[in-house]
């Protein structure tokens, strides 16, 4: 942290404008050294100056120099980036002048890493950061929009801020008995507020899985035995001939991969080798694939073919899905109907063809009913954005059924304080108020170079 960092922060290519951000105690200084212009050492902050990159010897290229001085910058540092013409030679060279100057090229994540150790950000903000780089859609940006503003921060704050209130005052009933104005705090006092604070968690976890669904997508796998027009379905839904359609049973042999948008939500769908008995030793690995996707899935498009009876090989495929989000798709309705669709035990089931242009209209429908993707896009957009955050909200959530059942069994309240500041903890590391630096090295590791 004493030491200065650079890094390209555009892409690496041909373009109008790339970028070279130093931050650390020497930026201005190590940049200034290669500048020919201003004296950047005596310049106001928040400043831009023109001017040329060079050595002693010849002139590398024509800048803008924009200048940020501690602690109103991203990193809280002295910040200096460089504005150079886009090019891959001209952007090397520029980094490897500043690296010369005694820079250190910056690992990956390690400018918003620097924001976070130095209190600019916490935790949440800086994944929001990620989310808002890597977002595809303009719910995905919303969402990290809020999280970067600190509204998900909020909230967890605000919970962490009651839960503190309460150990305060069981901290104050041990350690100073004799107070007559000190509520005294029985465990019969304490559920109540417990039962608060875990409903309101409880109502966290459950609007972020469905917040999640605008940040990650929706992990779609579409299922079935062969020829039942599980890559016509795919083609059509991707509006392309992504996959190879044949009447040869078992053409696909591998997962065939796309991704659609519906009502701002990323459907992330994979085709699968159609499933069935099989001698065929490539043709059986895929098989084992495709049965191997669905506990991972969060939909399974099941195939049937409106044109044949339920099969052995039909009612496998439906018992190993039962399990599972899973809309039954009964395709080719423009043939007769020889299916007896009573003896399929599923709730979501529909009828289409990838012959007609509106084919596919009802089974978007149904995904957009089945996942509520009409309320998600009415909704704040103020999310948990990411497993690690849900997952930690929900352990919390563990520890609080713990408390609960703990007084129910009348255990000491000096015992119930212990694991009522486990959630507090626990809460903590989802903002980073409490964490580990191998959570933080991992977590920051997955930035791109330069941010």
């Amino acid at each position: 942290m004493n030491d200065t960092i650079a890094a390209i922060s555009t892409t690496l290519g041909v373009g109008a404008i790339s970028i070279i951000r130093v931050s650390g105690p020497d930026s201005i200084s190590i940049v200034g050294r290669i500048f020919k212009g201003k004296d950047l050492n005596t310049v106001d902050t928040h400043t831009i100056h023109y001017g040329h990159i060079g050595n002693n010897e010849e002139v590398i290229d024509e800048v803008l120099v924009s200048i940020m001085k501690s602690p109103k910058t991203f990193t809280t540092e002295d910040v200096v980036e460089i504005n150079c013409h886009g090019g891959i030679s001209t952007t090397n060279k520029v980094l490897e002048l500043v690296l010369n100057q005694g820079a250190r090229l910056a690992e990956p994540g390690e400018f918003t890493k620097r924001a976070f150790l130095n209190g600019r950000i916490d935790l949440t903000q800086a994944e929001s950061v990620m989310d808002l780089i890597n977002s595809q859609n303009e719910s995905k940006r919303k969402v990290a929009i809020k999280g970067l503003n600190g509204y998900v921060s909020n909230i967890i704050r605000k919970l962490r801020q009651e839960i503190l209130e309460l150990l305060a005052s069981i901290e104050v009933n041990i350690d100073y008995p004799e107070y007559e104005d000190v509520e005294v705090l029985t465990n019969d006092k304490i559920k109540p507020k417990i039962t608060k604070i875990k409903e309101k968690l409880a109502k966290i976890i459950k609007e972020s899985e469905n917040g999640k669904i605008l940040t990650s997508g929706i992990k779609t796998i579409i299922i079935g035995k062969p020829n039942v027009g599980k890559s016509s379905i795919l083609n059509r839904l991707l509006d392309e001939d992504k996959a190879i359609v044949t009447d040869i049973k078992g053409t696909t042999r591998d997962t065939v991969e796309g991704n659609i948008t519906i009502n701002g939500v990323s459907l992330n769908i994979m085709d699968t080798a159609g499933i069935r008995d099989t001698n065929d030793i490539v043709e059986k690995i895929g098989v084992e694939k495709s049965l191997s996707l669905i506990p991972e899935a969060d939909l399974v498009i099941l195939v049937l073919n409106n044109n044949e009876e339920l099969t052995e090989e039909d009612k496998k495929v439906l018992e190993s899905c039962k399990d599972k989000k899973t809309i039954v798709v009964i395709n080719k309705n423009d043939l007769e109907r020889k299916i007896d669709v009573s003896k399929i035990d599923y709730a979501n089931i529909i009828n289409t063809n990838t012959i007609d242009l509106n084919g596919m209209d009802p089974l978007k429908e149904k995904i957009i009913e089945l996942f509520n993707l009409n309320e998600l896009e009415q909704q704040d957009y103020t999310y948990l954005s990411s497993i690690r955050q849900i997952s930690l909200a929900k352990e919390a959530n563990n520890i609080l059924e713990e408390v609960e059942q703990g007084i129910e069994n009348n255990i000491p309240v000096d015992m119930v304080e212990i694991d009522i500041k486990r959630v507090w903890e626990k809460l903590g590391e989802i903002t980073g108020e409490t964490y580990t630096e191998e959570l933080i090295d991992q977590l920051f590791s997955q930035f791109c170079l330069g941010k």
